[in-house]
C-alpha cells in the first residue's frame, strides 16, 4: 500500500495547532502579566497617595500651622507679658518636640515622603526664625545674632541644592548637637528670664552661635570635597567612554 498513515498525515497539522495554542497562551500570559503590573503600579500609586496623610507629616503639618500662633502669642500685649511669653514657649517647645518626632518615625515606619522631605526643613526654619526675627524686634536678642543663624541655615539649605548633583551631604553629630543648643537658647531668651538664668540663657545663646559657624564651616567643607569627588568620577568615567 502506497497510502500514507492516518497519523502521520494529521501530525503537522496537529503540531501546528498546538504551536498556535501555545503561541496564543503565551501572548494571553504576557498580555495578563502587563495587566497585573499595571495594576500593582496603581495600587502601589493608590498607597503613596494615601501615605500622605501618615502621623509623620501631621507631626510636620501641625509644626508649620504653630508659626503663626506662636509669633501671636509671642507679641500679644506688647510682647513683654511674661504669662504670654510662656505660652509662646509652649508652642515653641512643641514644635522642637515635634521635630524630634517626625523625622524619626519617618525614617523608622518607612513613612518619607516627597511632601515631608520638603516640608519639613521650611517647618524647622520658620519656627526657628519667627522665634529669632520676634525676639529681635523686641530687643531681646541682637539682630546680627539672628543674622547669623538665619544666614547660614539658609546658605546650608541651599548649597546642598547645589552640590546634590555630585552626592547629598549627611547631617553631622555637630549639627544636631547645633540644633539642639538652638532650641534651648532660643527657649530660654523667650522666657521672662530674670537674674541668673538671664545670665544662663546668654552664655547658652554664645555655644549656639559659635556652634553654628563651625558647622556651617564644616558643611561648606564637605561640599568642596563632594564636588570635586564628584568632577573627579565624571572625568574618570568620560576617559573610560572615550577609550
Amino acid at each position: 500500500m502506497t497510502g500514507v498513515p492516518a497519523s502521520a498525515a494529521g501530525g503537522p497539522s496537529k503540531a501546528g495547532a498546538a504551536g498556535a495554542a501555545g503561541a496564543s497562551g503565551a501572548d494571553s500570559g504576557a498580555q495578563g502579566g502587563a495587566k497585573g503590573a499595571g495594576r500593582a503600579k496603581i495600587a502601589a500609586a493608590a498607597v503613596n497617595q494615601a501615605s500622605l496623610w501618615n502621623i509623620a507629616n501631621i507631626l510636620t503639618m501641625v509644626r508649620l500651622l504653630l508659626v503663626p500662633g506662636f509669633v501671636a502669642l509671642m507679641l500679644a500685649d506688647g510682647g513683654y507679658d511674661p504669662a504670654w511669653r510662656a505660652f509662646a514657649w509652649a508652642a515653641f517647645a512643641i514644635a522642637m518636640i515635634t521635630d524630634l518626632f517626625d523625622g524619626h518615625l519617618a525614617r523608622t515606619y518607612n513613612l518619607v515622603t516627597d511632601f515631608g522631605k520638603i516640608a519639613d526643613p521650611i517647618a524647622d526654619k520658620a519656627i526657628m526664625g519667627a522665634a529669632l526675627i520676634c525676639l529681635s524686634s523686641l530687643g531681646d536678642l541682637p539682630w546680627w545674632v539672628t543674622g547669623v543663624i538665619l544666614g547660614r541655615e539658609l546658605g546650608i539649605t541651599l548649597l546642598r541644592f547645589i552640590v546634590i548633583r555630585y552626592g547629598v551631604i549627611p547631617a553631622s553629630r555637630g549639627g544636631k548637637l547645633k540644633t539642639l543648643t538652638q532650641g534651648i537658647a532660643v527657649g530660654m531668651y523667650i522666657l521672662a528670664l530674670t537674674g541668673w538664668l538671664a545670665t544662663a540663657r546668654f552664655w547658652a545663646m554664645a555655644v549656639a552661635v559659635a556652634l553654628t559657624v563651625a558647622t556651617g564651616l564644616d558643611y561648606v567643607r564637605q561640599a568642596i570635597v563632594l564636588r570635586r569627588q564628584g568632577i573627579a568620577e565624571r572625568e574618570a568615567a568620560l576617559e573610560e567612554t572615550e577609550a
